[in-house]
């Protein structure tokens, strides 16, 4: 086992994860919000608001094709660089990605075609229709995918078989509810509607500045602060019922988020600020709101949250009991008919993926003394200030996106958009979501570390048998490819931005192909 090919595995589909989801939150808000707008169209016949659906409609387009793109790369490498977890946890895994592509993504490829060629091929409601399975099978794609990875963090329903050596689906409704894939669902979703709110709030005031397309950026405007204040709220609100299923499905995620080394008597306070020591194992200079954390992770005064060094040792305990299902697991391989064995690993088998820790120093686990054990037991513990700082920057950005969107509520109301203020700070907030939302990915995938699917198989038994070059021209390949698609995608949309909603209509389509139409009024000063 090279453990440099492992890191360099993990980077690889940490870079390849991280650039499609730059495509991901865009495509699942501005589905959802063409529905609105569209809606508008059918509701009031006014041609301006089919050119605001056209217009937005080519900007989802442009990253919908990028997100594809870069999407298809993710599930080969499950083949090419996790060949053992791809066997190992396969049948559950492989289920919810085979759904998405069957149900959802076949749905959206096929109906987005429809939404773009059939404007003057079926009705207003007809095309209407079109648009809102576009962004249904958006949506469910990012739930069946979702559901694949709430898995990993939560792996319920499912049990190691030690005739085939693999982990099988026993109960695949507690995998599709499972409630960490719900939570993460409802979060990231509403997390992707705040970012295309953000994108169509800042393009617009970009229009309004400028003085051109005021009509068109102003009602975008109005769309986006109304559609972008509820998913704001959304996001705060989802993310804390998110927190609170770690209380019992994550316990280590949680305590490393709150830098928590030892446990506090309930209820907990919650550390809005510090500098975590993991060699001293405290947080220097915490600043604590008293009782928040464990109203936040408990719903209650007296519930308690387990501190770090208490669920190390509860590790510990559960490394020596997987031991006894690991060497039942042996035997078994030599006498199936054993049935002490078989009694042995059916009362030890929750916990042998915690004895598989120890492969990462001996080849049999069995051989580990109590220091190499504890050892590995603390292995358990992802890195703490990572998850401190993440936690703490997702958490700020998303308070600010309810303040931004309450602003451009105030500016809706009270000048419609005229600020100048504001829609300076309109522009330069368009990267902010996406700061976000790669942060809170980031927080998810070291919150679970070792594992690659949690307490059942460590990360570093997943990886296929590659070498470190091998790994390395992949990077190097991805990184040149992904980057020329990043120009590319840049260049399309400014492209795609400079040119405006420009459309042409049949002369008894009302006067919408006159300037006035779309807007060409300049912002007056303030």
């Amino acid at each position: 086992m090279d453990m440099a090919v492992i890191e360099l595995s993990r980077l690889q589909f940490a870079l390849t994860a991280m650039y499609h989801f730059l495509f991901v939150p865009l495509t699942l808000g501005l589905s959802f919000m063409l529905v609105i707008m569209e809606s508008i169209y059918v509701i009031t016949k006014r041609p301006i608001w089919r050119i605001i659906t056209r217009f937005w409609g080519k900007l989802f387009g442009i990253n919908f094709v990028l997100g594809v793109a870069t999407g298809l790369t993710m599930e080969f490498e499950f083949g090419t660089n996790w060949a053992y977890y791809a066997h190992y946890v396969g049948d559950i895994f492989g289920a919810p990605l085979a759904i998405e592509g069957l149900m959802a993504f076949f749905l959206e490829a096929t109906m987005v075609g429809v939404m773009f060629f059939g404007w003057d091929r079926l009705s207003r409601r007809q095309h209407l229709a079109v648009t809102f399975l576009v962004a249904l099978g958006t949506n469910l794609s990012a739930l069946w995918i979702l559901i694949a990875n709430g898995w990993m963090q939560n792996p319920v329903g499912a049990t190691f078989n030690p005739d085939t050596m693999r982990m099988e689906v026993t109960d695949f409704s507690a995998v599709l509810f499972n409630p960490v894939a719900q939570a993460k669902f409802v979060h990231t979703v509403s997390a992707g509607y705040v970012c295309a709110a953000t994108f169509v709030m800042g393009v617009s005031a970009f229009y309004l500045l400028k003085g051109k397309w005021t009509n068109v950026a102003r009602r975008s405007m109005m769309v986006a602060a109304a559609f972008g204040l509820a998913s704001a709220l959304s996001v705060v609100v989802l993310g804390d019922e998110s927190g609170y299923t770690l209380t019992d499905n994550q316990k280590m995620k949680l305590a490393a988020i709150e830098a928590m080394w030892k446990t506090e008597p309930a209820p907990a306070s919650f550390t809005v600020i510090g500098l975590p020591d993991v060699a001293a194992r405290t947080t220097h200079g915490a600043i604590e709101v008293p009782y928040l954390m464990g109203l936040i992770g408990t719903r209650s005064l007296t519930g308690k949250i387990d501190g770090i060094q208490e669920l190390v040792l509860r590790a510990d305990e559960r490394i020596h009991s997987g031991l006894v299902a690991y060497d039942a697991v042996e035997r078994l391989k030599r006498n199936r008919t054993d049935l002490a064995a078989r009694a042995a690993f059916e009362a030890h088998k929750q916990d042998i993926g915690f004895a598989m820790l120890l492969k990462r120093y001996v080849a049999d686990p069995r051989q580990a003394d109590d220091t190499l054990i504890l050892k590995a037991a603390w292995d358990t513990v992802p890195n703490v200030p990572a998850m401190f700082f993440l936690f703490r920057g997702m958490a700020g950005l998303g308070f600010g996106f309810i303040a931004f969107f309450g602003a451009a509520f105030w500016c809706a109301s009270t000048c419609r958009f005229r600020r100048r203020w504001f829609l300076k700070l309109a522009v330069v907030a368009i990267p902010l979501p996406w700061l976000a939302i790669e942060a809170g990915w980031v927080l998810a995938e070291i919150g679970r570390q070792p594992w690659a699917v949690d307490g059942v198989l460590p990360t570093f038994l997943g990886a296929s048998s590659l070498t470190v070059p091998q790994v390395w021209a992949t990077i190097i390949g991805f990184t040149a490819l992904y980057g020329t698609l990043a120009v590319i995608e840049i260049r399309l949309m400014l492209a795609q931005i400079r040119k405006g909603p420009i459309e042409h209509f049949d002369s008894d389509q009302e006067d919408a192909t006159q300037p006035h139409a779309a807007g060409f009024a300049p912002l007056p000063a303030e």
